[in-house]
């Protein structure tokens, strides 16, 4: 087999992938891995419960008890818990009613028509830039952009003649990189802010958070996110990928991965579906606009998490697909009754079968791993020892950084990490004089990076499954491998930007700045 001379270039980078690759290919299938983890962490509560920890929670103020999961009761529980604990896992309904209505705009061929269209004003040459930006702003929509940016990613990438794979790595990078490197407000950036404030005023009862207080740090980053995914796309990932994933033969064949010239009636169509999206667009921004509009939060707020409008996020999104979707198709005739357009639903979901089972017996192991305390006691024995080093505030910046990115292998929800490590890191570093506001950055530098690598990440099987659609060989060594050099890029670059920050004195964000107490002139 030829070897791509700029694969060839990647010299030990590339071997030790192919290292990571091979023993994650090993690994059961990422269902099996999550069973597995379910009956060591029952096991492993058995023995961590006969153990006194000196750790106290810092809300409580209670010691951290190991609770056993294999008592009698405990395993009731669980078995009482365990469709509850499905039916609440996070990921699963918002993908479910996602998938419905792209499973409309699909199965009417509107999306396919949208992507033909697509491909005629993004030049090839900046496809992958396109790619990062689309992404870094998708992340407002929230998790449930993982069933739609990635395979429609991945779409555009095969019908540009590149490797559909790195069409999902670097939509996957563009999106965890925008949780933290954004050109608009979040909607996690009110979560933040809340576990932040509440953790300052343990220490300062007045002190206040401003809910934009990373803004510009975040605005200021999306730049070297995108020409650092950009650069690992290009020069990394895609020449390894041709090297050693080869696209399957039957997919040349396959009709629906095909990028046709758009006929009269697809054009009509696509007319149609594109101004029922406008229209939609505009009526939700006349019902959101007004001060009193029933989508703002009881403060007025639109983008807290208690707005109406953030709540239905998902359902929007279920909207915004599936109507245009069904006017595209009856335009053009693929939609010849209601049935139609039901099994168009019905088709999209045959793909979530395997996540659903992924679903099932992840929820009952997070379930463990939360109630059993021993997340919360790996978050607190880490942090304090960071504590007992005492290093200068920049290295325990750093130490921030670094010890989120090895925790985030374990538990990827940025939400329940900072629910319990603000109370700890933000008091810690006010008493070293450094501010929340920048420990808050600090946190949100590795919980976006390291999520792309770890196969305990939510969505992976998802994505997974992305891939095998091209790549049936792809598994979760393929993957985790293929996202490692983003995970590395990302971190360097968002923690130097930070630094950079720091060191330049430019605001954070609103009403914010880099030291505790704060420089009032």
């Amino acid at each position: 087999m030829a070897v791509n001379p700029q694969t060839a270039e990647l010299g030990a980078l590339n071997r030790f992938l192919n290292v990571i690759e091979a023993l994650g290919n090993k690994l059961p299938h990422i269902t099996m891995l999550f069973i597995w983890a379910l009956i060591i962490t029952l096991f492993v509560s058995l023995a961590l419960s006969f153990i006194p920890f000196d750790y106290k929670h810092p809300v409580t103020g209670q010691v951290i008890q190991v609770v056993n999961m294999l008592s009698p009761h405990n395993l009731l529980d669980l078995v009482i818990s365990s469709v509850k604990n499905f039916m609440n896992f996070p990921p699963l309904g918002m993908t479910i009613v996602a998938t419905l209505g792209i499973g409309i705009a699909e199965g009417s061929g509107f999306i396919h028509t949208l992507l033909r269209k697509l491909m005629s004003y993004i030049p090839k040459s900046v496809l992958t830039p396109a790619v990062v930006v689309v992404a870094i702003i998708c992340h407002l929509a929230s998790d449930s952009v993982y069933v739609i940016l990635m395979p429609l990613a991945a779409l555009m990438f095969y019908c540009a003649g590149r490797h559909p794979m790195a069409g999902v790595a670097c939509s996957f990078a563009g999106l965890a990189g925008g949780f933290t490197a954004s050109f608009t407000p979040s909607v996690i950036d009110p979560v933040m802010q809340g576990f932040t404030q509440a953790a300052a005023q343990t220490i300062d009862p007045e002190y206040m958070v401003n809910v934009l207080c990373n803004y510009f740090y975040a605005l200021g980053g999306t730049t070297f996110v995108v020409l650092a995914v950009w650069y690992v796309t290009d020069k990394i990932v895609e020449p390894r990928l041709w090297a050693t994933m080869p696209i399957d033969k039957e997919i040349a064949n396959d009709a629906d991965l095909k990028l046709n010239a758009v006929s009269d009636i697809e054009n009509k169509g696509y007319r149609y579906a594109g101004w029922t999206f406008l229209l939609i667009g505009v009526a939700l921004f006349a019902l959101c606009f007004p001060d009193n509009s029933i989508m703002r939060a009881p403060d007025g707020s639109l983008t807290s998490p208690k707005s109406p409008v953030m709540q239905a996020i998902v359902p929007l999104i279920f909207i915004f697909f599936a109507v245009p979707g069904v006017v595209y198709g009856y335009v053009t005739g693929k939609f010849k009754s209601s049935t139609d357009v039901i099994q168009s639903m019905e088709g999209i979901m045959k793909m979530l079968l395997g996540f659903i089972v992924f679903a099932f017996f992840a929820a009952q192991f997070l379930y463990v791993f939360g109630k059993s305390n021993i997340g919360t006691l790996l978050a607190i024995s880490g942090a304090q020892f960071l504590k007992d080093l005492g290093m200068p505030s920049g290295v325990s910046l750093l130490g921030v950084i670094l010890f989120t990115a090895c925790l985030n292998l374990l538990i990827t929800s940025a939400t329940s990490k900072w629910a319990i490590l603000s109370v700890i890191f933000v008091p810690m570093l006010m008493m070293l004089g450094i501010s929340p506001e920048l420990t808050q950055a600090a946190f949100r530098v590795s919980d976006s990076a390291v999520n792309v690598c770890t196969p305990l990440f939510p969505f992976y099987p998802l994505l997974i499954g992305y891939c095998q659609r091209y790549c049936k060989q792809c598994g979760v060594g393929t993957m985790s491998a293929m996202m490692l050099p983003y995970t590395f890029a990302l971190l360097i670059v968002l923690t130097a930007v930070l630094y950079v920050y720091w060191g330049l004195g430019i605001p954070l964000g609103f009403d914010s700045g880099y030291v505790y107490p704060p420089i009032v002139d």
